[in-house]
């Protein structure tokens, strides 16, 4: 079903399923083509491969998603998840460019892990995981969350290590920093409904944390 408003609001999950799982699609294809542009040193195409398999987790999860909205219809209409069209306009737009960039050839590693804070600093993954919801397993969404924490993490250890622009390192670890918070407002609306208390990850130092621990492992 075609969205027609370009306000962000709360959509049904069958409005948004099919536009989620084209973005990650074609998030996943340019990062098979920076692992294609970058095959040394081995740690970058691993980073690399590693980036393009979890995008297609996410694929797997959102065809899981699929499946139960098929068999469970009044399920997904009462599930609703916030969703802005105009992100979706934008991420399309960087999408397109980004891979015809890449094919055109002589993209620096520098200007790729840019490519890549811009599309994770979108909000489609909060909509992914929002999505999830509809498998009623806090579990399952936690853990998804703490996946796209470890990309992050290495995503911003790839910055530190390989550029010396100190504003995309800020970035990475800002987006940390956010996605963090999200997973802790989550653990304690979960507490909350339980009626015990929430347990919170750690604090702002963590982001930075997590980027000097990082090391993306072969594959």
């Amino acid at each position: 079903m075609p969205i027609r408003s370009r306000k962000p609001r709360r959509a049904t999950i069958r409005e948004v399923l099919d536009i989620a799982i084209e973005l990650e699609k074609r998030t996943m294809g340019l990062y098979v083509a920076f692992v294609q542009a970058f095959p040394r040193p081995e740690e970058v195409r691993n980073f690399w491969f590693s980036m393009a398999r979890h995008e297609a987790g996410h694929c797997g999860a959102l065809a899981l998603v699929e499946a139960i909205v098929e068999s469970d219809p009044a399920r997904a209409t009462a599930t609703r998840v916030w969703f802005d069209e105009g992100t979706v306009v934008r991420l399309r737009g960087l999408l397109t460019g980004y891979l015809r960039e890449v094919r055109a050839g002589d993209v620096s590693i520098e200007r790729a892990l840019e490519m890549a804070i811009d599309l994770e600093a979108s909000e489609l993954e909060d909509v992914v995981v929002d999505m999830l919801s509809v498998v009623r397993s806090p579990q399952w969404r936690e853990r998804a969350i703490q996946l796209l924490l470890h990309d992050l993490g290495d995503l911003s250890y790839m910055v530190e290590r390989y550029t010396g622009n100190e504003a995309l390192l800020a970035r990475a670890d800002a987006l940390i920093e956010r996605h963090l918070g999200g997973l802790a407002r989550r653990r304690a609306a979960t507490a909350a409904e339980r009626g015990v208390p929430g347990s919170a990850p750690r604090g702002a130092a963590a982001g930075t944390k997590a980027r000097r621990a990082a090391r993306p492992s072969a594959h």
